[in-house]
């Protein structure tokens, strides 16, 4: 093939409306690709390409990433496989959230860090036993909360330790809750990263949770419906908003039991969105409530979310928490890795919560992952 014959592109995704939270973009756009890399984005590419993919009436999005989800499969009992959970429905990074603890992280680097195609991330749980088995509290001996190994994994492993993950459920901590959550405080300062705080069965108010938290750290299941949840009456507590003026974030994290439509629809109604939108997915729940990151998204839209606000809270958003944004991560930009997400809307279907609740609304379907430029083969939907 002579230079003057050769395509202009490998392949081009055209007529999408490409939505690029990082950018600022939300317009009919071509997405052209070569190898690895997104090659162009803007109008008129497809003419030459070797390649090209029509996705008019698709939303073509950066690859996703999902901020809260259990993949430390066979390890755990609560550990779905990571590519068929996540890569093949459309997300390209995924931050394990307290699967692993120092104990058992490096079986975690070894059988699901290392061998996945996709950038796996954790953040670790301050228990050294890590969420082996939902029965059983990580942190009812206190003793197992050890700073010095929590602080060694992290430094060790800083391609993949993001961060520190304590549950406060009652059946987790019990009256130790205070001085535990102190502890992981002071470890994850030490170490510079930010401690992510499960709610939802807590034995305090969320308030005097919130007030120990720094800007930076990460509560979630904002959503929940459990008790001492974000709602004061049906508006969200002036605490809460105190707590993100300050810089706390917030993580909507679905799961078998924290995703409550009756919190959500008024938070939402109040400009409440979560700073990270996920899934929470985990062996308990892939099958449903959850099923993945895209059906999550669809109920948040569903209740009324802007859909550009949810692309920014599956894709640049935990890129900046997760510190990906240098990686390329979260956004669709010329030169930049070619990890795409193109999705389709379908026909309404009925969408659980985790409290027994259900709406009927459209369901976000990916018709088209590039991870690295290279497509990978779609999951079917698991509610079917």
């Amino acid at each position: 093939m002579t230079e003057e014959n050769r395509p202009v592109y490998e392949r081009v995704l055209k007529g999408g409306t490409v939505i690029d939270p990082a950018s600022g973009t939300e317009a009919v756009l071509d997405v052209a690709v070569d190898g690895d890399r997104i090659a162009a984005v803007g109008e008129g590419l497809a003419d030459g390409a070797a390649e090209v993919v029509d996705c008019t009436g698709r939303w073509v999005l950066p690859g996703l990433i999902e901020g809260h989800t259990h993949i430390f499969q066979y390890v755990s009992q609560v550990g779905a496989p990571s590519d068929e959970a996540h890569l093949r429905r459309g997300v390209v990074a995924a931050s394990d959230a307290g699967t692993a603890g120092a104990s058992t992280f490096p079986a975690f680097r070894k059988l699901v860090v290392e061998p996945s195609p996709m950038r796996i991330l954790s953040f670790l749980n301050v228990s050294v036993l890590g969420l082996i088995d939902f029965r059983f509290g990580e942190l009812t001996n206190p003793d197992t909360l050890v700073p010095d190994d929590a602080l060694a994994t992290a430094a060790e492993n800083p391609d993949v330790v993001r961060g520190f993950k304590i549950r406060l459920s009652e059946d987790v901590v019990g009256e130790n809750w205070q001085m535990l959550l102190k502890k992981s405080l002071d470890l994850a300062e030490q170490a510079g990263l930010p401690l992510m705080v499960h709610i939802g069965e807590t034995s305090e108010p969320l308030p005097a949770v919130l007030d120990h938290l720094r800007p930076g750290d990460v509560v979630a299941h904002c959503y929940t419906g459990k008790e001492h949840g974000i709602l004061d009456g049906s508006g969200v507590q002036s605490a809460v908003m105190e707590a993100r003026e300050r810089g706390v974030l917030f993580d909507s994290a679905h799961g078998k039991s924290n995703l409550s439509f009756e919190v959500a629809r008024p938070a939402i109604a109040d400009g409440f969105y979560p700073d990270v939108l996920s899934s929470d997915t985990s062996a308990r729940n892939w099958r449903g409530p959850v099923f993945d990151l895209l059906t999550s998204m669809s109920k948040l839209v569903a209740l009324g979310m802007p859909l550009n606000e949810a692309v920014a809270r599956a894709t640049v958003r935990p890129a900046r928490l997760l510190g990906l944004e240098s990686e390329g991560y979260g956004r669709l930009e010329a030169g930049g890795p070619a990890h795409v997400t193109v999705v389709e809307e379908t026909e309404p279907v009925v969408l659980p919560d985790a409290a027994g609740n259900s709406i009927t609304a459209p369901r976000f379907e990916p018709t088209l992952v590039l991870h690295g430029g290279t497509e990978v083969e779609i999951a079917p939907w698991r509610g079917l």
